[in-house]
Order: C-alpha cells, then sequence, then structure tokens
C-alpha cells in the first residue's frame, strides 16, 4: 500500500509539469549603434522583428516598426549616420527608408523618387545589389551605387512656395512639338515634405531638368558627391546575430 502511494504521487508530480516550461522571451540585441547614446534594438529572431529606436540623451525609445506587419529585416549595406534631427534606415530590399525628422521621435516613409536621370536605372530606383554605401548627413540622405550614381533626399527644410499660403512655383519647358510652356505647381504638391524623397542627382541637373523637384529650393545647389564624415563614433554597418535566443543544438 506504501509503495502504491509513492507510485501515485510520482506520477502526480510528473503530469503536473507536462506543459510547463520557462516563457519564450523574444530576444533583443543591438544591430546599430549611431553614436555612444543613440543605438536601433531588434527584438526577434533571425535578424528580423520589430525595431526600436533609442536616444539615452534625449530620453526616446520609440518603437519604429512594430511586432506585427511589416517585419523589420537588417540590412548590410555600407552605412554611416552622424546626423541626428533627420534619420533615415532603409528597408532591405530598398524600397525605400524609415524617417524620422524630430530627432526619432516620430516615424514615417520616404521613397525614391529618381525622376530618369539615373544612368543605369532610369526611372527605377536602384538595386539593392548594387549599393555601394548609404550616408546620412548634415540632415540629408545619400545612397551611391557601385556604378557611380547618387540618389539623395533634399536640404532639411521646405520650400515656403509650397506651403499652405503659398504662390506656388511657376516653371518653363519645351513640349514635344518644340514650344515653350509654362506649368505651375499649386501649394501642397510637388512631391511632399523635405526628406521625403530621394532623388538621382542627375535628374536634377541640365536644362531642362528631369523631374520638377529642381524648381524647389531645397533641392538647388546640392552637392554632387557624397560629405566627407569626419570624427563619426559610430558603426559603419548593422550587425547581428541570427542565432541569438534560439535554442542550442
Amino acid at each position: 500500500m506504501k509503495s502504491t502511494k509513492i507510485i501515485l504521487t510520482s506520477l502526480l508530480i510528473f503530469w503536473s509539469g507536462v506543459g510547463q516550461s520557462t516563457p519564450y522571451k523574444t530576444p533583443l540585441q543591438v544591430v546599430y549603434q549611431f553614436d555612444a547614446h543613440r543605438y536601433l534594438e531588434l527584438e526577434g529572431n533571425r535578424c528580423e522583428g520589430a525595431l526600436w529606436y533609442v536616444d539615452i540623451t534625449r530620453n526616446i525609445r520609440t518603437e519604429v516598426v512594430h511586432r506585427d506587419n511589416p517585419i523589420f529585416r537588417i540590412s548590410f549595406f555600407k552605412f554611416v549616420h552622424p546626423s541626428e534631427k533627420y534619420i533615415a534606415i532603409p528597408w532591405d530590399d530598398l524600397s525605400g527608408f524609415l524617417i524620422s525628422k524630430d530627432y526619432g521621435r516620430t516615424w514615417e516613409g520616404a521613397r525614391f523618387s529618381p525622376g530618369t536621370g539615373a544612368v543605369q536605372y532610369g526611372a527605377d530606383g536602384p538595386q539593392r545589389q548594387e549599393i555601394e554605401s548609404i550616408t546620412v548627413v548634415n540632415d540629408q540622405g545619400y545612397v551611391l551605387t557601385k556604378t557611380g550614381d547618387l540618389y539623395m533626399s533634399s536640404k532639411p527644410f521646405d520650400d515656403p512656395r509650397l506651403e499652405p499660403g503659398g504662390s506656388g512655383i511657376d516653371y518653363t519647358f519645351t513640349n514635344s512639338r518644340g514650344q515653350s510652356q509654362t506649368n505651375h505647381i499649386r501649394p501642397g504638391y510637388g512631391g511632399g515634405k523635405w526628406g521625403e524623397n530621394y532623388v538621382s542627382w542627375n535628374s536634377l541637373q541640365g536644362t531642362p531638368p528631369r523631374t520638377i523637384f529642381a524648381y524647389r529650393t531645397n533641392f538647388q545647389n546640392i552637392p554632387n558627391k557624397v560629405p566627407e564624415v569626419k570624427n563619426y563614433t559610430g558603426w559603419d554597418r548593422m550587425r547581428c546575430d541570427p542565432d541569438l535566443g534560439l535554442p542550442v543544438k
């Protein structure tokens, strides 16, 4: 009888433990360091998941990409980013950028609007396998391809003529019949706010230029090369441990 009680007690202990395990905690790791006080954290497995931006000095911690769709995946382009107010984080397929214009407090999207000026890609954005580097400095983003094409965001201000109550922008071009024609860009049109479009440098040149962005003051007198970055203390690429948090084989 005594041995029967021992067996029953052992079975109860065994079954009470079935189905109980240590709660799984999604791994969190720093995947990019801008400087000593700003960094990106990835919450997820295999280098994809939710993305957080952290600025210790300004007490900012923002969930840039949430746990649900779309999932953020690490990209491994050369990525140099000393800029603080304007932040631009590329999607891994280079379909666009996650951007902030207020030090990382709020976020929105930016896209490529090449304007047919790129030598290799024409009206399309650059392909991810052709990227040489992405640099964000002086509140502007620069995307350089291996073939030398350069895409960039605008200078960090809006053209007052396109703001509510502004005068708009008149510009003249030659139509397909060789006739001079004048068009007008109304306030609220012409490509959105500063920092939201990455335009081919080539498309902004020429008479006439190949894109109406060229008539905006924030796309005029822009550099034709990536500015030199000095005394940069951050990383030059994203980093990730794909095995972090996974069971040991």
